[in-house]
């Protein structure tokens, strides 16, 4: 599950909500073991993703660095690359049962 968590410092534009909402949410799953919680405790699961979220958020904000920002199109492009050659092309994924 957290495989899908992607760094969010640095880039610009800078992360979105939905990001780091995104990111509050996987880190809670994995932790908790439940993709979707039952009803008794959902109310706890919703808190924790706001709570995670809001911590990632003062995070963000307040780290520093002197690199530049990097392009969100060129690092999706490397990561593409990076997984072709460590999967194999996706054409070849698709003809998979």
């Amino acid at each position: 599950m957290c495989r899908n968590i992607k760094t969010l410092f640095n880039f610009d534009p800078p992360a979105t909500e939905d990001e780091i909402e995104a990111a509050a949410l996987q880190f809670v799953r994995k932790l908790s073991g439940f993709n979707t919680p039952s009803k008794a405790n959902e109310e706890a699961f919703r808190r924790a993703v706001g709570e995670v979220a809001e911590s990632a958020r003062k995070l963000l904000d307040s780290l520093i660095t002197n690199a530049g920002p990097r392009n969100r199109e060129i690092e999706i492009e490397r990561a593409r690359i990076r997984s072709a050659k460590r999967f194999g092309t996706v054409e070849a994924k698709k003809d998979r049962p």
